[in-house]
């Protein structure tokens, strides 16, 4: 059965299969809609672009049957200091877990290095189907190198292009989905598709705009 992606900004994409919606990293810089008939949430870290607290937290009031995954620190920050919620499920590097019908994978450990005055939190990448990758605000490679698609951060304080186009060619997917885009300007983001398929030619690199869908197979 074919799984629908659909693009939310920034770094925040649905997955939809069998009815059921997954959403992985619905942040401050992503469409809201992303959250509509959401059955389950994946999160990579704690910063705000990834995950907008309040929010989640209202969608999670809203819809009882509604799960999240994230690090620990996100799980803190979701119960507002409460304990039980069972639906809050922290997670590490190496667990695998069904979520919503998806079979997912945990891989990787720390955000990548902003600075070395800044620290480092907690970042979580996500393999789906072992087929799709999330790497979150990281340049997670999974042991597999046969991953189908990649959702490629191509823009922040913690990375230059060159770091993205060498993750891309040790991974060596079939498909790129540029992610962690909100900061550039529209010119910006066509001088940095230009370079990844200029510089990535063995793979296809398509660029999504919000609220489209893309079916993988």
């Amino acid at each position: 059965m074919a799984t629908d992606l659909t693009a939310w900004g920034h770094s925040c994409v649905r997955l939809e299969r069998g009815g059921r919606r997954l959403v992985i990293d619905p942040g401050i810089l992503s469409d809201p809609d992303a959250l509509t008939g959401a059955a389950g949430i994946l999160v990579t870290h704690e910063h705000t672009d990834h995950v907008h607290a309040p929010q989640l937290r209202q969608a999670l009031d809203v819809d009882p049957e509604l799960e999240v995954w994230g690090p620990p620190s996100v799980i803190i920050e979701l119960s507002d200091g409460t304990k039980g919620d069972n639906r809050l499920h922290g997670v590490t590097a190496g667990e695998q877990f069904d979520a919503v019908g998806f079979d997912i994978e945990v891989l990787g450990e720390w955000h990548a290095l902003v600075y070395p005055a800044i620290p480092r939190v907690v970042n979580v990448a996500y393999l789906i189907d072992g087929a799709l990758l999330h790497p979150g605000d990281s340049f997670t490679v999974p042991a597999r190198r046969s991953v189908d698609t990649v959702l490629a951060p191509i823009s922040g304080p913690w990375l230059k292009l060159a770091e993205t186009i060498d993750f891309i060619h040790a991974i060596a997917p079939g498909l790129v989905l540029p992610i962690h885009d909100a900061t550039l300007s529209l010119p910006g983001k066509a001088l940095v598709d230009r370079l990844m398929r200029q510089l990535c030619p063995d793979v296809e690199y398509l660029r999504l705009p919000v609220a489209d869908v893309l079916s993988l197979a």
